[in-house]
Parts: C-alpha cells; structure tokens; sequence
C-alpha cells in the first residue's frame, strides 16, 4: 500500500469506498452443511458473532482432509464511527516475556482481544516473547520488521481506530554527533548473534567475522541479554553513560543502549567515542515511502496477506504452516470496520483451516484487506478476560503481544 494510501486510510475511510456487508455462508467444506450464527452487542459499534459450520464432529485421523467440518469461527467486528473505545497492541510486563492472551486482555483493562504477532517461542529461553518481525507500541518502536518476504503488519492508530495493512521495512542507523562516523543497525531489543567462528572469543574486539549491532530500551526485559561483545549505554540525550566490554546490563528509565558482536564490536566503540550519538529508525512501505511513527500508533506482525483490495493473494504453499491449522486473522472491510478473527482447528469440533480456506473465510467475512496472524497453538479471543475460543492445546498459549479492544477514548502513555 503507498504511503499516501496508507495516510488516507489512517485518517479516515478511502474516498469512494462503499459498504460492502458479508452475506451468504462461509466458503467451506460441502455445501449442504448446516451453518448457525450467534451475535451480540459488546459495546456500542462492536459485535462478536459466532459461526458453526457443520453439525457432526470430525473422525480424529481425517481432521485434515475432511469435507464436512466442523468449523468454529468467533468473529469481532469494530465500527470505527460508533465505538467509543479504541484498538491498540499490548505486551506483558516486559517485551521479552509471554501472557496468556486472556491476562493480556483482562491486564489492559479491555473488552476483548486476540492473540497477535509471531514471537521467539522456544527458541529463546529467556525471552520467548520477543516478537519475530514488527512491535509498534504508542508509537514507540520496539521491534524492526524482519527481511522475510512472508511478514506483513497489521498497523492501527488508536486515536481514530483506522487500521491498514503492508509490507513495512526498516532502517536504522548511529552517527557520533562530533566525528559525523556512522554505523548501521541491524536489530531492535533483539539480541545480536555472535558469529560461529568467533563463539570461543571472549574478547569479540578480536574477531575478523561481521557480528551484529543491536539498540535496546528498559521495554526490552530487567536486564540487556548478556554474553560475548560490547555494550555501550546511553542517556536520553544520547551521551554515552558507560562502556563494557561484555554484553548484559540494567537500563533505567530513558537510557538506551547499543550492543555488538564479531568485528563489529570494534565499528561500535570508534563510533562512540569521545560522546553523543544520534540514532536514526525509519518504518518504509513497500513502495519505499516513509511512514511516519506517532503516538496512538500500533503495529504487529503476521504472516502473507490474505486479501488485497478485496481480491485473494495468499500464495500457493506446502508444508504444516499451509495446512490446516487453529488461524487469528486481523483485517478491514471497505467501507473501514476492523475485523479480528478466530478459527479454531486441530480437534475433532473444529478442524481449522488451510492458508487457503483462510483466505476465503477472510473474503467471505468481509475483509478487503486481511493478514494472518500467529496461529495453531497460539490463536485465542477473549471478552472481558475470558475464552470464548477453545484453544488446540491442552491450556491456553501465553503468547507475545495480543490486540485489544479497550472500551473507552485512547490516551497516550496509558
């Protein structure tokens, strides 16, 4: 989406657009199947409706290829011009950590929510919440969007509840305010990799292999992760506090710092030296054009579009992650509304959806413009702090970040 699209669809509804209300029955399986729909009012302009397609449980060993369901479908529909309150992103405690989508709800004193971006998961012991591409929180940017070519963010403006949907990139870099030397970053609060030929290094000044550099702020978690490198921390005017030659600190309220890894650990101290440094984070669209970061602003991660300008993009694909899976959508209808959505799946009462029936369920629904969410284990709604989707585990999923619907005007800091 071009920037002056995305500008046009942030501040109000595109010019032309139309209402386009979702009629008939979900696209899925046989068409004879029975189909109930349940509806209410959670609020004024927001409505949850249920949908059930298909009347019989699934036999277990044919979950995954079965015509007949069933399909259980919990969809949260937000009207910008009637609602009072607003949709925004939110994480636990700290950014590095995870909370049960229903505890992210209840914590933000929300009407209700869904799980959102992809995140570390098990692959990070001591922070599995850190997100995995795009973490946009009250215009604080938290987390740079990867260079994967499957991300695209879902991004919303509290103040207006206008939603839109991309491919968003990332630029970042440091300059010393007094020697003008420069050095690109390559992450935000994610920690930096020490490169495998240099793994032994204690000292990381000593590698010959390119390492990392990595900004971090007290979101993050209690501490900077710690290992192999070079730490740098700065104040809230950019002037360097204290320098280690190890990674893994404290920062307090306004500081910031910078980590490295390999040779770049040595790039990181020239740059810093003799004291202040500016930092420079630019969000792009896929078209190049900046997108300004301001407050009221959320972002988070997903997985291909689904829909585009009303038409089904999601790309042809194999594997589990094209499979049937539980799936949380986010998108927009054309005429504005902002619609989240759960399809539960892996259980005989609700067999989930390939990425393409995914994408048919979104059409179907209304949305112009949809994105996947983080799904499969993860995928929850709650109202008021309660499920009203059945997890496929055995418990609910703490994830990363979750969106929430919270009934009253934003506020910026809240």
């Amino acid at each position: 989406m071009a920037a002056a699209a995305l500008a046009a669809a942030a501040l109000g509804v595109v010019p032309g657009a139309r209402a386009e209300a979702a009629t008939g029955t979900l696209p899925l399986g046989d068409a004879d199947l029975t189909e109930v729909r349940t509806s209410r009012t959670l609020a004024e302009g927001v409505t949850l409706t249920r949908i059930e397609r298909g009347s019989e449980p699934a036999l277990a060993d044919q979950i995954n290829t079965t015509t007949r369901g069933p399909w259980v479908v919990n969809v949260l529909t937000i009207e910008p011009s009637q609602a009072r309150g607003h949709l925004r992103a939110t994480y636990g405690p700290d950014l590095g950590q995870v909370e049960k989508t229903s505890d992210l709800v209840r914590a933000s004193g929300a009407l209700a929510g869904v799980n959102a971006s992809f995140f570390t998961f098990t692959a990070s012991r001591l922070h599995p919440g850190d997100p995995v591409g795009l973490g946009l929180f009250g215009g604080q940017l938290l987390s740079e969007p990867t260079r994967d070519a499957a991300e695209v963010n879902f991004v919303v403006d509290a103040n207006s509840n206008r939603a839109l949907t991309g491919k968003l990139t990332w630029s970042g870099s440091v300059r010393n305010r007094q020697t003008e030397a420069s050095l690109p970053l390559e992450f935000i609060n994610h920690p930096p990799v020490v490169p495998a030929g240099c793994a032994t290094l204690t000292d990381q000044t000593q590698c010959t292999l390119p390492g990392d550099v990595a900004e971090f702020s007290p979101e993050f978690a209690a501490a900077t992760p710690s290992g192999a490198g070079v730490e740098v921390v700065l104040d809230r005017l950019g002037c360097v506090v204290r320098t280690s030659t190890t990674r893994g600190t404290t920062l307090t309220a306004g500081q910031t710092s910078l980590q490295a890894t390999g040779r770049d650990t040595v790039a990181l101290l020239d740059v810093v030296e003799q004291g202040c440094v500016s930092t420079t984070s630019t969000l792009t669209d896929q078209d190049g054009e900046e997108l300004p970061v301001r407050p009221g602003l959320f972002g988070v991660n997903g997985r291909y579009p689904l829909t585009a300008d009303g038409q089904i993009v999601v790309p042809a694909g194999s594997g589990s992650f094209f499979a049937r899976n539980p799936r949380t959508i986010a998108g927009t209808t054309r005429d504005g509304k902002i619609v989240l959505a759960t399809i539960d799946g892996r259980q005989t009462t609700s067999v989930g959806t390939t990425m393409d029936e995914t994408a048919a369920v979104a059409q179907a629904l209304g949305m112009f413009d949809a994105v996947n969410l983080d799904g499969g284990g993860s995928t929850a709604m709650a109202v008021e702090g309660a499920l009203v989707n059945r997890p496929s585990g055995s418990t609910e999923r703490a994830v990363g970040d979750a969106l929430v619907y919270v009934d009253g005007p934003y506020r910026s800091g809240s």
